[in-house]
């Protein structure tokens, strides 16, 4: 009898506890507007490369970029997290602009090629703001 009061105890205690439900969430590469790039790198200085780029809504954050390499090109892109649970959200004036700063240290010779996203074209395709900064 004791068993069975103490597994019943169990259960209650058990169900009587409520986990919240996590955060739902997903992830948007949002356009890059424009962006401040220096003219020219000098071997192992950090650059501070300023981009802008709009958010729909305050429900999007800034996550990161999207960041690949390949030689001395660059492909980037801002990456948000949007929350579902969108009931606070607040709408943005589609002229207001947010920036975040990406860190670069040119560790080779030559040339380098910056591609940023710039969105799609009417069929589909990426287009990117292109810049090609030289290493002196």
């Amino acid at each position: 009898m004791k068993k069975i009061f103490i597994l019943l105890l169990t259960l209650f205690i058990v169900s009587s506890c409520s986990v919240e439900e996590s955060e739902r969430f997903y992830y948007v590469t949002l356009p890059v507007e424009s962006v401040d790039m220096p003219a020219e790198f000098i071997m192992g200085e950090t650059y501070q490369i300023r981009i802008s780029y709009h958010k729909p809504n305050s429900c999007y954050g800034f996550y990161g970029f999207v960041y690949e390499k390949n030689l001395n090109v660059r492909t980037i892109a801002v990456q948000t997290v949007v929350f579902e649970d969108n009931r606070n959200c607040t709408s943005y004036n589609e002229n207001e602009t947010f920036e975040e700063i990406l860190n670069f240290k040119p560790t080779n010779n030559g040339t380098y090629i910056f591609k940023f996203w710039h969105g799609k074209d009417s069929n589909g395709n990426d287009i990117f703001l292109e810049y090609e900064i030289p290493v002196i």
